[in-house]
């Protein structure tokens, strides 16, 4: 009876947790976005002031342009990041998979702003991208969409968010049977029919999964576009941040709902498609 009550102590601490961090400020926010602005200060109400006024204004233009910006840094991410893992799951010894999964982790180390900034340096018109360019004599000039630029907005998010993506893409490929593979070749199949018919499809969930981690970062994220895109580069992340620096705090809990409820449809599918024993698999089961 003790130990029951124990047990059950247990697992009620990561849902209080959960729900006195997640869920509590969440649940705020949401009610926020209907409060109303008066002058400087807000009261309590229940209107849709905040959502017509980002409906009806440039900022919904901000959300597409984000949207797409996302996806373009996620595909990128994933078609990056999937070769890395599958070499590290398959052709690799456990040892140098570890040391490589722990190099991996070593960028985040240092702060990511840093390391913005620091791309703004080796993209910059005197910066060592554009030297060595010039220096080659693959261009005449240094070449100003490096910096302050779609491009160079999309290379701040693969560099800050691909070696995340890569952790859980490579469980999903440890998890899976080598038996099924090997079965798989002895009927006659070639190792690219093998891929695409065997590895690919029983990775996926680990794919979805990294592919949703992707998106949600790249769709709230607002450090990158003004330190990369320039201080006019407007994403969703840096928008509800400029929201709240005139007080309107309606408006920016109102674009957070409308984050979170499209990062919430991404969870949902997630749950709904996979089961998340595929996507374990037998990770736990180092390859010998």
């Amino acid at each position: 009876m003790a130990r029951s009550i124990v047990l059950r102590a247990f697992l009620l601490l990561p849902i209080a947790f959960v729900a006195a961090f997640l869920l509590a400020p969440l649940g705020l926010t949401i009610a926020v976005s209907f409060w109303q602005r008066v002058g400087l200060s807000v009261r309590p109400a229940f209107v849709f002031i905040s959502y017509l006024t980002f409906f009806d204004s440039v900022r919904f233009a901000v959300l597409t342009r984000s949207l797409l910006v996302s996806i373009e840094a996620t595909v990128l991410s994933l078609f990056i990041s999937y070769p890395i893992a599958y070499f590290l799951a398959f052709k690799t010894r456990p040892d140098a998979t570890r040391l490589a999964l722990l190099l991996f982790t070593t960028p985040f180390l240092v702060n990511y702003v840093i390391r913005a900034f620091a791309w703004t340096y080796l993209l910059g018109r005197t910066g060592p991208v554009n030297a060595l360019l010039t220096s080659a004599g693959i261009v005449n000039r240094p070449l100003d969409w490096l910096l302050y630029s779609d491009f160079s907005v999309l290379v701040g998010l693969i560099s800050s968010y691909m070696p995340f993506m890569i952790f859980p893409m490579w469980l999903s490929l440890a998890g899976i049977d080598r038996a099924l593979i090997q079965a798989s070749w002895l009927l006659g199949a070639s190792p690219s029919r093998t891929f695409f018919s065997v590895t690919l499809p029983l990775s996926l969930p680990g794919v979805f999964a990294a592919a949703v981690f992707g998106f949600v970062s790249c769709f709230g994220e607002s450090a990158i576009p003004v330190i990369m895109g320039g201080v006019g580069y407007q994403l969703m992340g840096n928008t509800i941040t400029s929201a709240m620096d005139v007080l309107n705090y309606p408006l920016a809990a109102a674009m957070s709902t409308i984050v979170v409820l499209a990062m919430a449809v991404l969870l949902l599918g997630w749950y709904l498609v996979f089961d998340m024993r595929s996507f374990l698999g037998k990770v736990l089961n180092w390859r010998t």
